[in-house]
């Protein structure tokens, strides 16, 4: 069974920085298929980066140009690094593994002044 274990969250001033990671284990692994959702507070969740089967990246329209997603696979992680943050970026951001179906705890990220 595939595990997904979200950190790098918290606190953060508008314009700031943050990396999140996404450790998986129980399978091979493969930075295809894997995205970014958040939630908002009384908001769908909703896709901010991934990657496809062929491998092509794709991002929300507001996170176009400050969010990258990336994978390392000597670590089997899911990096998603958040540049120029905004106070509605604020979210719980959650990892998912579309191939199969999982989905990490998620990790807050708090963007304030």
């Amino acid at each position: 069974q595939v595990q997904l274990v979200e950190s790098g969250g918290g606190l953060v001033q508008p314009g700031g920085s943050l990396r999140l990671s996404c450790a998986t284990s129980g399978s091979i692994f493969s930075i295809r298929d894997m995205g970014w959702f958040r939630q908002a507070p009384g908001k769908q969740r909703e896709l901010v980066a991934g990657v496809n089967s062929r491998g092509m990246t794709s991002y929300a329209d507001s996170v176009k140009g400050r969010f990258t997603i990336s994978g390392d696979n000597a670590k089997k992680t899911v990096y998603l690094q958040m540049n120029s943050l905004k106070p509605e970026d604020t979210a719980v951001y959650y990892c998912n593994d579309r191939r199969s179906g999982s989905w990490g705890h998620g990790t807050q990220v708090t963007v304030s002044s």
